[in-house]
């Protein structure tokens, strides 16, 4: 007996079975002999937002957060070096200040700070530990200017204290004061350390604005003006459009509708001013916000920068001189671009260059560059030819290194390889002695060569069909007519060097080159390409680029110039070089030898970098294939060995006068019968290939199967999967499944065949749709998918309306009525746009379509378009809503099942049931050829007449859309040819790397096909029937019928199923507004085992049947037919006719013995726990003039999971009020805790304790004696509390009232103007009670009307603008980010999902009862101690009494754990875990997550909850069983394998 292996891949899932079947000897209505040797589900846990992510086409890495986060570190650490860099030449230079430089290590870790505590350059700390402002000389040169300018800035406070401004300015004030006049070098060396923080924005190659000749771009504000009535307006809606024209006299290029967003409004804009060919000024708009725009904020500063006509410095510090309420960070200066701010430093340097010799002395310089490149010599002799202000400006502050090359990642071509060679330079060999070889890189698409190729292809496959041809009285749709117009060799060699100056076509374009008979060029209307209609195609793109910059200057004779070896010098100069500044002096070059005037080069560096994309072929194999696909009738170029190949093809073919028919006799394993036919019909030719007829002419037939391996036993699995590169498959998440299945194969193999060698005969797979599309197809399909469960959920509404109105045999809840509803949305309407269907007789349908419950108009609106849209495509006859769900119609198959499997709609249309059954096994055009005007009697005495041919054809095209499938199916006699093929060829990468891997465990010998004939691909469609034929889907309902029972009782309601009485089962149910995105078989994991296992089962003929494989012939697919289903005989007409039924059982009883099978399963997760490893760094040495990788184990520590949130907190002291005891107030105030709010109190204290008061005495006294005539017993006190952080916060409508603000905002005095602006906004209800409206406050047009009037908010002082404010919040688990330096002073709260353990410990609490303790260890925790080389949980446990408990075992997300009974936990030893009962599995939980000491877990088997936050709490997770057992009380840990086989740890 055969052993099959079924697997069903999802994007997070593993369904396996494993069979033994001999199906050899039919038996009673079964295939044969057979049983189910083992099967489970092994799950791969995502979260749900990855999961959607990857539906919508999002590729999604497990690894891309801690890539991006790596790269904001990788810029911190290289501003750090910078910093590190600065240090070590200003101390040189003699420029830092006392207590900076001694806070630095200049001997060890060079430039950095001692400890890693950072200080501030501009500060210095007095004896009385208070921080000095250190260039109060020039802070008071600035106060006097400000003085000048703004002396209403500065008054005296109640204290007698003068107002003053922010020290910070300082800087903006030095900056601009070094342009002119001598700094001293400390303030310099600030001013350094201030550029290396804050250097721009450098623009990358690719990055710049477009920006045309002859056109300007600037950023407008414009008051609108006035609003003019065009005069215009829209088509079918009538709405007038308006004309709007600014203060400034512009006129905005569009016209608008609604005016209430324009009337009387300021409006942001990037406009476009151009030079139209009369000379008039024409003005384009673009409409932007400059609070949220980054390209809107980056060309209004920089504007405003250019028109002041200012240094950076200049422009900040002179908008601060005018209006001092200015906020500079994030509103004055944002995004500007590098070179602002290195032309100002460079202006700087070279005026204190005049005033400081340091500057200026080559010893010094000297001294700073072996400083700084003791080693580099080159590096040392470029640098001492130019001076200190070279070394600040370009070496260090303004640095940009070159990119890194990522050449690494490039795939490799699947048929040219290199020979690898060993650090002596000799071949290097495998053990085996075999030469190893990698393959060579791929080309990038851009490349001269793939372009051509590219555009070879597309010529070749490209066929220009007509619409509708009439051929002997028969429409023929999409009928091919290429040769009419492409009539030889030289008609597509023209169309080449036509398309080879072109970026990319469309059809209409492309059919713009043709004319028919008549002289006229061929129409969209009748003629169509074979590709997809509304999309542009790419030619030459490379060369068009060059052309379009070429053709800007007329006298240039770019066609002279643009040879192949021109192009190909051009297209790598922009390929090769990604810098911007790079280009320009590569192209600026005299000696570039590209010989191009210098207008031509400027125009070239506006060239954009190439996209990072590449082919599937290396340009070694292009160049090889080229001369075979180009259509040249020299053919010198062809080596003779490929010319001898192509004559032995057309020799075989001549023997047997081409006949297709007689293929097989002259095909062989050498040149195969598909081969053979591709040359079939042609003469002989040696150019002008296909892409897979010129491979196999070079490469061979198994040239893709170089890589071809053979893994006899688990362990030769095991090495490739250990050798597995990572990051070798481009998707992640696929990846991951890819490598996971291999691993569970492996298991299975080890498990069931005791690593037995070819233990499988045969293994079958079925991928999920997810997995084997690529992205857009993904996309395009989840939102196909979201569409249809709208309109099944609107359909279910209709139907019940349709009920309630007692329309004849409606049955809400039917599949297949609802299917017919569908029909009509998706083949009807679709042929319609939303304005046609708007317009149809004042019925808005389109507005139907939208809702999801329409009313009872719209309801009776859509059946009047049912009405007259419903019509039989045979006989014309118009389907009355009344009767279209009863027995008189039914939906019909065109093609009929019996010979083309097609369940689609596509293949579906509604008729008559009596022409439904008359049809039979007929195409629907074989019918009406044969029975035209044929009269079909019908129930009730009634009869109808089939169309003729004639009427049939046009009812046809003139009903259904042009060109669309079900119109080709309709007027098909036979069943196309290209339907099939499309069936059975799945080419799309990843089904043919899984098949590709697959067939090295089952490949047989001297086996050479890439995919072996013993893996067989299933597909989902085919899975489905069988499943329902086999009765597994009853089955599944009884499986998961107790969860929709618990669902019943939870709510207390029938809503979740019912007993049918009559049928005798459960009906499981959910109600309606929780159908949309249900699905019954996706809230148990275990249905992807039972897919899995059905896979397993289906057999090659099968697949060939469901498949459509001999659909061309009657006679093997009735031969197929009889083997595989159930036939029964009836008599029709008089004749005794076979009919198919379902599909034979695989074997006797194997619903049953399914069910038993998937009650069985324990389903398993992968476990990702790892939390840390040593950091390796790869670098790159040359040696003998090769180079060479390196791998350096260093001391750091890579940590693989995300630590904590973004959100850094600093921690603060508050001082909070509350009223205490006389004696612990006074008691507190002596030792330092308290402060009396009663200032007068707390003088009365102090006075006490002059006169030698302690403590008792105070307390008798204050008993004995009255204060402020009362008797003290309570008194309010002020006390400090720290454990509080903070963060500063921006201002929403979350400051939620008054109240928050005053608990919440640290700074009292922002605290106060918060509360003063939200009170003016209250609003009082009728019951006089005050409303607060944050929403109002605080909204954007709040906060600007806020800060408007801050002053008069903050009692007429002045304040500077508020957009954050400062927010505290308990400490909770925060923890410091570091131990040394400011970082001990940060602090950050853990992320969510980083408690990866949960510790049980047991032992005797201080009664001596044998308890369990419990503790979430955090991932800081566990980092470290992982580090220290311990065991991520500790051993040990003391509670607050002191009484040790040990470690009784850890849990973590996705354990599995059981959950024994009361009986049970009195001899845990007795279960036994390898065989647990049914009754035993239900108590398995899986661990979901854990808090504190708070356990949650939920049944091993769901997937999903029926209904969300209601069947297992709120939260979708419990800590209680059913039966009320705690989970973390009782429970046992469970050691689980891949295949779900059960142990004790």
């Amino acid at each position: 007996m055969k052993k099959i292996l079924g697997l069903d891949l999802g994007t997070n899932s593993i369904g396996w079975a494993l069979i033994e079947r001999n199906f050899d000897e039919r038996k009673e209505n079964a295939l044969g002999d057979g049983k189910t040797i083992g099967m489970g589900s092994r799950i791969i846990p995502m979260s749900q937002d990855i999961l959607d992510k990857f539906g919508q086409g999002q590729s999604h890495s497990q690894t891309s957060e801690r890539t991006n986060y790596r790269g904001v570190r990788r810029l911190r650490q290289r501003h750090l070096l910078r910093r590190e860099r600065l240090h070590r030449v200003l101390n040189i230079l003699k420029a830092l200040p006392e207590h900076y430089a001694s806070q630095i290590d200049f001997e060890n870790k060079k430039g950095q700070f001692i400890n890693n505590a950072e200080i501030k350059f501009n500060y210095i700390e007095t004896v009385s530990k208070k921080s000095e402002f250190l260039f109060k000389d020039s802070f008071s040169e600035m106060i006097e200017e400000f003085k000048q300018v703004q002396p209403n800035l500065f008054y005296k406070r109640k204290s007698s204290d003068e107002t003053k401004i922010p020290y910070d300015w300082t800087i903006y004030y030095l900056r601009k004061k070094a342009l002119k006049e001598k700094i001293r070098l400390e303030e310099l060396a600030w001013i350094l350390l201030n550029s290396n923080q804050k250097r721009g924005y450098y623009q990358l190659r690719g990055d710049e604005v477009d920006e045309q000749e002859g056109k300007t771009k600037t950023f407008e504000v414009l008051e609108v003006e006035r609003i003019v009535d065009s005069g215009d307006k829209i088509k079918g809606t009538d709405d007038v459009l308006y004309d709007v024209y600014f203060s400034n006299g512009w006129k905005y290029d569009k016209q608008i509708v609604k005016t209430e967003n324009w009337q009387a409004k300021t409006k942001e804009f990037i406009v476009t001013t151009s030079t139209n060919k009369d000379g008039s000024i024409k003005h384009s708009f673009k409409a932007v916000d400059s609070e949220k725009d980054w390209i809107a904020i980056k060309k209004k500063t920089e504007q405003d920068i250019w028109q002041a006509k200012k240094h950076v410095c200049e422009y900040i510090y002179d908008t601060l001189l005018s209006d001092p309420k200015q906020k500079i960070n994030g509103k004055l200066v944002k995004t500007i671009e590098r070179h602002f701010y290195k032309k100002e430093l460079t202006a700087i340097l070279g005026k204190q260059k005049e005033f400081h010799k340091e500057l200026q002395d080559d010893k010094l310089l000297n001294e700073c560059i072996n400083e700084l490149y003791p080693n580099n010599y080159a590096q040392q002799n470029i640098l001492k030819q130019k001076d200190l202000a070279n070394l600040f400006v370009d070496d260090i502050i303004f640095y940009q290194r070159p990119l890194k090359s990522k050449k690494s990642l490039i795939d490799g071509c699947k048929y040219e390889v290199r020979p690898m060679k060993d650090s002596n330079g000799d071949l290097s060999k495998d053990d085996n002695g075999i030469q190893i070889t990698k393959p060579i890189k791929v080309i990038h698409k851009s490349h001269p060569l793939y372009q051509e190729f590219r555009l070879w292809q597309f010529i070749e496959n490209i066929r220009i069909l007509q619409r509708e041809k009439n051929i002997d009285g028969k429409v023929n749709i999409d009928y091919d007519v290429t040769s009419e117009f492409l009539l030889d060799i030289e008609s597509k060699v023209k169309l080449f060097e036509l398309f080879n100056d072109r970026e990319k076509i469309k059809q209409s374009v492309f059919l713009g080159q043709f004319k028919d008979n008549s002289g006229k060029k061929i129409s969209e209307s009748d003629y169509r390409w074979n590709y997809v209609e509304d999309k542009e195609y790419p030619l030459n793109e490379t060369r068009a680029l060059f052309i379009k910059e070429f053709k800007k200057h007329k006298d240039f004779d770019w066609r002279a110039y643009l040879t192949q070896a021109n192009e190909a010098k051009l297209w790598h100069l922009f390929y090769s070089i990604s810098d911007k500044k790079e280009l320009e002096r590569a192209l600026d070059n005299e000696n570039s030898k590209l010989g191009l005037p210098i207008e031509i080069r400027q125009e070239l560096k506006k060239i954009k970098p190439y996209k990072n994309d590449y082919g599937a072929l290396s340009e070694k194999a292009i160049k090889k294939l080229l001369p075979l696909m180009r259509l040249n009738k020299n053919t010198e170029e062809i080596k003779l060995e490929y010319k001898n190949r192509i004559d032995n093809i057309f020799y075989r073919l001549d023997e047997i006068n081409q006949d297709k028919t007689k293929i097989s006799e002259v095909g062989d394993d050498d040149i195969t019968k598909g081969m053979l036919k591709s040359f079939c019909g042609f003469g002989k030719k040696y150019s002008g290939l296909k892409l897979h007829q010129a491979s196999y002419i070079i490469y061979g037939k198994h040239a893709e199967a170089n890589d071809t391996n053979v893994w006899k036993t688990p362990a030769h699995l095991e090495k490739f999967i250990k050798d597995f590169k990572q990051h070798s498959i481009r998707n992640p998440i696929v990846e991951q499944v890819v490598t996971e299945t291999l691993r569970v194969v492996h298991d299975i193999w080890q498990y069931y065949g005791k690593g037995k060698e070819n233990f499988f005969d045969e293994i079958h797979v079925e991928l999920g749709r997810e997995m084997k599309n690529p992205a857009d197809k993904r996309k395009r399909m989840t939102d196909k998918i979201n569409k249809n469960q709208n309109t099944n959920q609107r359909i279910r509404v209709l139907l019940q309306e349709f009920k309630n109105q007692n329309i004849e045999g409606v049955i809400p809840e039917s599949p297949n009525q609802q299917e017919k509803l569908r029909i009509f949305e998706d083949d009807v309407l679709s042929q319609f746009s939303e304005k046609e269907l708007e317009k149809q007789e004042g019925v808005n349908i389109s507005k139907i379509l939208k809702s999801k419950e329409p009313s009872t108009k719209e309801i009776e609106k859509y059946k009047l378009w049912l009405e007259q849209k419903y019509i039989s495509p045979y006989t014309g006859q118009v389907i009355p809503l009344s009767k279209l769900f009863t027995t008189e119609y039914e939906i019909e198959h065109i093609l009929p099942q019996a010979r083309y499997f097609d369940n689609s709609l596509n293949n579906k249309i509604i008729c008559e049931s009596e022409v439904n059954r008359f049809k039979e096994s007929q195409t629907a055009f074989e019918m009406i050829t044969k029975n035209s005007g044929r009269i079909i009697d019908l129930s009730q005495n009634k009869s109808v007449k089939l169309f003729s041919i004639e009427e049939y054809q046009k009812h046809i095209t003139q009903h259904f859309a042009k060109g669309s499938t079900k119109q080709k199916i309709l007027l098909s006699e036979d069943i196309p040819e290209n339907f099939i093929s499309r069936q059975l060829n799945d080419t799309r990468y990843i089904s043919k790397l899984v098949k590709a891997l697959l067939s090295n465990i089952v490949r047989e010998e001297n086996e050479q096909e890439v995919t072996s004939k013993n893996v067989v691909a299933v597909t989902g469609n085919i899975t489905s029937f069988l499943k329902k034929d086999w009765g597994l889907n009853d089955k599944w309902n009884e499986i998961v019928e107790p969860r929709f029972i618990r669902m019943n009782e939870i709510t207390n309601s029938n809503d979740f199923g019912y007993f049918d009485d009559k049928k005798g089962f459960f009906r499981t149910d959910v109600p309606t507004e929780l159908k949309k995105d249900f699905n019954k078989k996706r809230i148990d994991h275990r249905h992807h085992a039972m897919d899995a296992l059905v896979v397993a089962v289906a057999t090659k003929n099968h697949v060939n049947y469901l498949s459509n494989l001999h659909a061309k012939s009657d006679n093997s697919r009735f031969d197929l037919r009889d083997k595989l289903r159930r036939m029964e005989e009836k008599i029709y007409k008089g004749e005794k006719r076979k009919y198919a039924k379902e599909f034979l059982m695989p074997w006797n009883g194997f619903p049953v013995e399914a069910k038993k099978c998937l009650e069985d399963i324990v389903v398993s997760f992968k476990q990702n726990l790892r939390v840390i490893n040593k950091a390796s760094n790869k670098y790159q040495i040359k040696k003998k003039g090769k180079a060479e990788i390196k791998t350096q184990e260093g001391t750091n520590w890579a940590i693989r999971k995300p630590m904590h949130k973004e959100t850094v907190y600093a921690k603060v002291d508050l001082r909070h009020k509350k009223s205490i005891a006389i004696n612990a107030a006074i008691d507190g105030f002596m030792k330092n805790k308290f402060v009396f709010v009663d200032k007068e109190l707390k003088q009365k204290i102090k006075n006490l304790v002059q006169l030698s008061y302690d403590n008792k005495m105070i307390i008798r006294y204050f008993k004995e004696n009255k204060f402020k005539n009362k008797k003290l017993k309570k008194v309010e006190v002020y006390y400090q509390d720290n454990y509080f952080s903070a963060v500063r916060k921006t201002i929403d409508e979350s400051f939620k009232s008054k109240k928050w603000i005053e608990e919440s905002i640290t700074d009292s005095g922002i605290q106060k103007i918060l509360s003063n602006h939200l009170e003016k906004y209250n609003e009082t209800d009728e019951n006089d009670k005050i409303k607060e409206r944050p929403d109002l406050a605080f909204s954007e047009e709040g906060l600007i009307e806020m800060n408007k009037n801050i002053v008069g908010l903050n009692g007429g002082k002045n304040h500077k603008p508020i957009y954050k404010a400062r927010v505290y919040e308990t400490f909770g688990n925060k923890f410091a980010v570091g131990q040394t330096g400011n970082k001990k002073d940060k602090y950050v709260e853990a992320a969510k999902g980083t408690n990866l353990f949960f510790a049980i410990y047991q032992g005797k609490n201080i009664k001596g009862a044998e308890v369990r303790q419990y503790e979430t260890i955090p991932l800081n925790i566990v980092i470290e101690r992982q580090k220290q080389g311990e065991d991520s949980v500790p051993e040990k446990f003391f509670d607050k009494d002191k009484c040790e408990y040990s470690l009784l075992f850890h849990l973590s997300p996705n354990d599995l754990v059981y959950v024994p009974t009361k009986e049970e936990q009195e001899d845990i030893n007795n279960i036994y875990f390898g065989n647990l009962s049914l009754e035993q599995k239900m108590r398995i939980y899986k661990i979901v997550s854990f808090t504190g000491n708070r356990l949650y877990s939920i049944s091993y088997n769901v997937a999903k909850s029926i209904f969300d936050k209601n069947e297992y709490t709120l939260l979708n997770k419990v800590e209680f069983t059913d039966e009320r057992y705690s989970v973390k009380e009782t429970c046992i840990k469970l050691k689980v394998d891949r295949m779900g086989n059960i142990s004790k740890p």
